[in-house]
């Protein structure tokens, strides 16, 4: 079914079906290339950190600055999209302005042009996730809803940036200079707004109806353990819940846990460890390969045995990724472990999208969104690697990967107060319940009858 608004022709994306699968698609891709660019500074730290006369407290500013600004940009245009009611232009405006000042990243001569560009670029990068989980949200078939928007957060993000990035940016640093790969942004840049352009759909929650409000359609596929009726209907109100302060609290620290893990691998690989560049290309596709399997893995997952028993497990799985970086010597054995234990990924879909969009309303779900993910770059993005650079000048680059186990540790903690939002993990808990009165009621019948 579709629905169409009393304010002219528009009519509401199809739900499911084979649409879900196109939109995924183009939002994966689109999403993927966020991370592909985002992790590039990483991986090419190597190649410009002499050339540029940068320390490791340099290094975790750069991991770092574009995440303030992202999450500036994520929480803004989050707030904009809900009031305007309009996504997909934002998203199309997004892509064209990270892909221009990634080229443009190619062109620096020092720190200062380097800081200025990648902070520019995350104020353009920092709308893509919340805009897009919104659009996925509504699109998806309640079966398939962790799957897909994991697919998109966290299997996209492994795919580019994670196992094709390392390949292609270390590639082309060794041909043509780590420049080139700045460069080459613009092209795939292109080839994403055409094809936001022409397959994505706009989502205007607020317009399915004469009255303003969701129509049965909207209302269902926004379904959850949590009626909507008994969701936050505003921003402040959304604010007083359990569930938003606590994945608050966790993004924080499994985004410290992700940033800083990433920002310093690579040198961590090549100056900590003594591998060489081929070496260090096989443990970061491991990162990858975990990155993509797992992202999409938890939170299907999670459609089954509920969102927070999924970060629990996870979450003390990612732990030990870190310590193997320190532990273990062998490039290929360090390969295997990172594929295995780089879990978090998988989480990170589910506490700054699934569980927030099915504990608040739909109208306030992109603010929302972007205010998760806005603190969690802020604090866990931002100033976290900078602090962790600060100590590996410090104390060594063993520190960093300790202060990245400790921040997914306290993520488990936290994660045992979340109040649990799956559909079918309430279905069954609500089935066992009704079971569990059937039999007390029997009980007080027969008692009665003796």
């Amino acid at each position: 079914m579709s629905s169409t608004t009393s304010r002219g022709a528009y009519t509401a994306p199809p739900r499911g079906g084979h649409y879900q699968n196109v939109l995924l698609a183009v939002l994966f891709a689109t999403f993927g290339f966020v991370f592909f660019d985002r992790m590039a500074l990483n991986y090419l730290a190597p190649y410009f950190m002499d050339e540029l006369g940068l320390d490791n407290t340099a290094i975790g500013l750069l991991g770092g600055l574009p995440s303030l600004t992202r999450a500036i940009s994520g929480l803004l245009l989050g707030v904009i999209s809900d009031r305007i009611d309009r996504r997909k232009p934002l998203i199309i405006a997004c892509i064209i302005g990270f892909s221009i000042f990634s080229a443009l990243s190619g062109l620096v001569g020092g720190l200062a042009s380097l800081l200025l560009l990648r902070a520019i670029m995350g104020m353009a990068e920092g709308g893509v996730l919340p805009l897009s989980q919104t659009l996925l949200m509504y699109s998806s078939s309640p079966k398939r809803r962790g799957l897909n928007m994991g697919l998109l957060q966290g299997s996209a993000a492994g795919l580019l940036g994670g196992v094709v990035g390392p390949i292609v940016t270390v590639a082309m640093a060794n041909a043509w200079g780590w420049r080139s790969a700045f460069y080459i942004t613009i092209v795939p840049g292109i080839l994403l707004t055409l094809l936001v352009l022409f397959f994505v759909k706009d989502l205007r929650l607020k317009a399915t109806n004469a009255a303003g409000e969701l129509d049965a359609d909207a209302a269902d596929a926004m379904a959850g353990a949590i009626p909507l009726s008994e969701r936050p209907t505003t921003f402040r109100a959304a604010l007083k819940t359990r569930n938003m302060w606590l994945c608050m609290g966790i993004a924080v620290f499994f985004v410290t846990w992700f940033i800083t893990t990433q920002t310093f691998s690579a040198l961590f690989l090549s100056k900590a460890k003594g591998f060489d560049a081929g070496s260090s290309s096989l443990v970061l596709t491991g990162i990858g390969i975990g990155w993509v399997v797992w992202g999409g893995l938890v939170p299907a997952l999670s459609d089954r045995i509920g969102r927070k028993p999924a970060i629990i497990i996870f979450a003390s799985i990612a732990a030990l990724a870190p310590l193997a970086m320190i532990f273990i010597d062998n490039a290929g054995l360090l390969f295997v472990v990172m594929a295995l234990t780089y879990t978090g990924m998988g989480c990170f879909t589910l506490f700054m999208a699934t569980i927030p969009a099915e504990t608040v309303a739909p109208q306030i779900m992109a603010s929302c969104l972007g205010l998760i993910m806005g603190l969690g770059e802020i604090l866990g993005g931002f100033v976290a690697p900078t602090v962790a650079g600060m100590l590996a000048d410090q104390w060594g680059l063993n520190s960093v990967m300790v202060m990245c186990t400790l921040a997914a540790c306290v993520v488990v903690v936290l994660a045992f107060f979340l109040r649990e939002t799956a559909p079918r993990t309430a279905r069954t808990a609500g089935a066992g319940a009704e079971r569990a009165q059937g039999v007390e009621d029997q009980v007080h019948d027969d008692a009665l009858a003796g």
